[in-house]
């Protein structure tokens, strides 16, 4: 390869890392925001049973 494929593959790779890496900060973010709003409707469902 040359040099310059040689730097271009690196900043894509490196790109394409710093891409995945935003993707799973995300996505553990979407995740958590999930798992509260389902916390949230189980509390409410055992404050207001009728038994």
């Amino acid at each position: 390869m040359t040099r310059t494929t040689s730097s271009a593959a690196t900043a894509f790779f490196a790109l394409l890392l710093v891409g995945l890496l935003a993707a799973c900060n995300t996505t553990a973010g979407v995740g958590r925001d999930l798992s509260a709003v389902g916390d949230a409707v189980s509390d409410s469902a055992e404050e207001n049973k009728g038994y």
